[in-house]
């Protein structure tokens, strides 16, 4: 399928996936980022990586066990993108590719945060080759994100690289991740969005991004990652590497291995997200970006509530 232009792609947006997000987010907007403000928005036990600054010592001495706050906002949110662009967001089984799906989320991101006047920037990599977009709001700026995701060679009014090695090899996640961490100095919302093909190592790093920020992982798929179907012998090649093989997909104990382990790198995906104090969200290409983002929205206020609950259950016990 054809990329649309910036500006058709986020009337489409506008005209479906944010209408249907309107009753989502209304009144709950600052519950998708919670921080260092005045309203208290949840009181739970302290875990392993919290900041001892955030301790509650009043609800800790009733209860006799570290408790810490976590309040809302009260102050303008400002968002940063992580973009790993590398050879492998190309792929696509079918009519939308990983980087297409990617700046469709983006847009849809972005037009929520410029209702509220936010400013967002963005870094990206392609492979050795990282780029910083500085935070700005507008909807012009939001188009030129949108080219910079479409256009990763050269995009009208795109920063200079840093580094003009081409884009060949493995991802090395854990680098972008932590140059996000030294371009988004004031604590943030910071999304990243990758398909989490990378050299090992890069989970520390998205653990200390987590430290400060708000961190949402968007993992990028494509439905054959997961589910291989019988096409008989294909040639493939491997999008980082550039190797080719030759496939017999035919062969049911060849499909169901790979599907095994698809499903081994899921679980372990999910528990690097998990053990890193992030949220994640899943985003195929076969599916609608509105959808997946109300599916986490969703997803956030039910969280929101049964942390209000636990937390009006500690201060009881507390009282009691």
């Amino acid at each position: 399928m054809p990329r649309l232009p910036a500006d058709r792609l986020l009337r489409r947006l506008e005209w479906t996936s944010l209408r249907r997000l309107d009753g989502l987010l209304q009144g709950d907007y600052r519950t998708l980022m919670r921080g260092s403000g005045l309203d208290l928005a949840d009181l739970r036990e302290y875990q392993y990586r919290d900041d001892v600054r955030r301790i509650d010592w009043n609800a800790t001495a009733r209860l006799d066990h570290p408790h810490v706050r976590d309040d809302l906002e009260d102050r303008e949110l400002g968002a940063w993108f992580v973009l790993d662009l590398s050879p492998s967001v190309d792929f696509g089984s079918g009519l939308v590719t990983k980087r297409q799906a990617a700046a469709a989320l983006c847009g849809l991101l972005g037009l929520l945060l410029l209702r509220h006047g936010n400013r967002f920037g963005a870094i990206r990599a392609e492979g050795p080759r990282r780029e910083v977009l500085p935070a700005r709001s507008g909807r012009a700026h939001l188009m030129q994100l949108i080219d910079w995701i479409d256009h990763p060679a050269a995009s009208p009014g795109a920063p200079r690289a840093r580094d003009e090695a081409p884009a060949t090899g493995l991802t090395n996640l854990g680098d972008l991740l932590g140059a996000a961490g030294g371009v988004a100095r004031r604590r943030s919302l910071v999304i990243v969005l990758s398909d989490f093909i990378s050299t090992p190592g890069w989970q520390p790093a998205l653990a200390r991004l987590a430290l400060r920020h708000d961190v949402l992982a968007v993992r990028l798929l494509d439905p054959v990652e997961r589910a291989l179907p019988d096409l008989g012998l294909v040639p493939m090649r491997d999008a980082e590497t550039g190797d080719w093989m030759m496939v017999d997909t035919h062969d049911p104990d060849w499909r169901a291995r790979h599907d095994a382990l698809a499903g081994e790198r899921e679980e372990a995906l999910l528990g690097d997200f998990a053990a890193a104090g992030v949220d994640a969200m899943e985003l195929g290409t076969d599916e609608d970006p509105g959808e997946a983002l109300a599916a986490l929205l969703r997803l956030r206020r039910l969280q929101a509530r049964l942390r209000a609950g636990a937390a009006s259950a500690v201060a009881a016990a507390g009282r009691g």
